[in-house]
């Protein structure tokens, strides 16, 4: 089985990651490979298509390929909330939570992810057209087998973008080497409250597939609980995984924004979520009406969600 993510060097993904590299899928009797497939649109497009049997990524993102999330279904949650963070450059000397240091600025951030921070920045009342800002993304190309974050932090360093709107990876290596101040963590609080189910890191795959193999659908969602478990035990063990896939730097961060990350590895999909999700689509213009919970929540898995 393919799994496709859109971001590798990142904590964002990281429990689906590590449930391949921990042997947690194997141990479940899935034979899993994951594969970058960036952006994320076109991970969903390969799982629409059949090059991909799983994407581990946004969960508002599917509807790129499956409008409605018509053909895909929602296994679990890899972790709880929004989980982007708003960097600026340092010189600029930001306060946490101050969105007035944005004016005038060109803000990086990948396709689908954007919006999120489109639709928060409204809903903090800053009109962007008036305040100047521009949200773009990152000048590139990005080279083969590079992650977003990562680039976009190269990016700010070399002053090319004022600020970005990515991992918390991407964050972390802004910060540590000077480059960057934290503007927002969504999911720590900062920003507008209805922000933090805007959407959230989540395991999907086709309908078709889950309908067909329901075992194999709930053996995934089994890895990724114990995957949590593990890293809750020792986030230590994500290291060792950080050490094979990143580069070194960012490798040796890993295990700090896991432990970080992990107050929100809960796999549960809650109504409240789909609810503040739909809510976020529909002001996006990416729906006309809610969508059903069990039409975009796998039925089969509920019952092994860690909560």
């Amino acid at each position: 089985m393919k799994l496709a993510i859109p971001d590798m060097v990142s904590n964002s993904y990281f429990p689906v990651v590590a449930a391949v590299e921990m042997g947690f899928f194997a141990e479940e009797g899935l034979k899993v490979e994951h594969e970058l497939v960036f952006p994320i649109d076109a991970s969903f497009e390969a799982l629409r298509d059949g090059r991909a049997d799983l994407v581990g990524g946004s969960t508002h993102a599917a509807l790129a390929a499956f409008p409605r999330y018509e053909g895909a279904k929602l296994l679990c949650a890899q972790a709880q909330g929004m989980y982007w963070f708003l960097v600026v450059r340092a010189d600029l000397g930001a306060v946490r939570g101050d969105l007035s240091v944005l004016k005038g600025l060109k803000i990086g951030a990948a396709p689908w992810v954007d919006i999120g921070l489109r639709r928060l920045l409204d809903e903090a009342g800053i009109d962007m057209e008036a305040e100047g800002i521009t949200i773009a993304p990152v000048p590139g190309p990005i080279p083969p087998g590079v992650s977003f974050g990562v680039f976009a932090a190269q990016r700010l360093e070399e002053g090319l973008i004022d600020a970005f709107w990515a991992n918390g990876m991407a964050a972390e290596v802004a910060v540590r080497r000077g480059a960057g101040t934290v503007v927002l963590d969504v999911r720590r609080g900062d920003g507008p409250e209805a922000a933090f189910r805007f959407t959230q890191p989540g395991l999907v795959a086709r309908a078709d597939w889950v309908a067909r193999e329901p075992e194999e659908a709930a053996a995934a969602v089994r890895a990724i609980n114990r995957t949590h478990a593990a890293l809750a035990e020792d986030p230590e063990r994500a290291l060792a995984v950080g050490k094979k896939l990143f580069p070194e730097f960012e490798a040796t961060l890993i295990s700090t924004l896991v432990a970080r990350d992990l107050p929100y590895y809960r796999t549960e999909v809650t109504p409240a979520f789909i609810d503040g999700m739909n809510g976020f689509l529909a002001r996006c213009g990416l729906i006309d009406a809610p969508m059903a919970y069990d039409d975009i929540v796998a039925g089969g898995v509920r019952d092994l969600w860690t909560r």
